[in-house]
């Protein structure tokens, strides 16, 4: 898989993700590891500040559950909204990861 390719899937992925679930950094990149021969969720993190405004890059969070940095007020909204599971400030990872491909 080419590096562009790679941000094609990144944000493809990314899109996938329902309203009310996240999925961390290192998830998306575990997630495509297969595929394309990397695993690193700074490359993800990379690729979703570069590209990422056009998706619901809301929903990309740290493991533990922290919005992306610099745009937390309007992260954390949209996520409110959508009803994404919080806890203590912080999206609440056991109930609001999503996994593709599980039901």
């Amino acid at each position: 898989m080419t590096p562009e390719e790679y941000v094609e899937e990144v944000l493809a992925l990314v899109e996938r993700i329902p309203a009310g679930r996240v999925m961390s950094y290192g998830a998306i990149a575990d997630h495509l590891a297969d595929r394309s021969g990397r695993s690193s969720a700074r490359l993800v993190g990379s690729i979703m500040a570069r590209y990422g405004g056009p998706v619901p890059w809301h929903r990309v969070v740290n493991n533990a559950g922290r919005v992306v940095p610099g745009h937390e007020l309007e992260a954390m909204a949209r996520l409110i909204g959508e009803a994404t599971p919080m806890r203590n400030g912080r999206v609440d990872m056991r109930k609001a990861a999503w996994h593709p491909g599980r039901a």
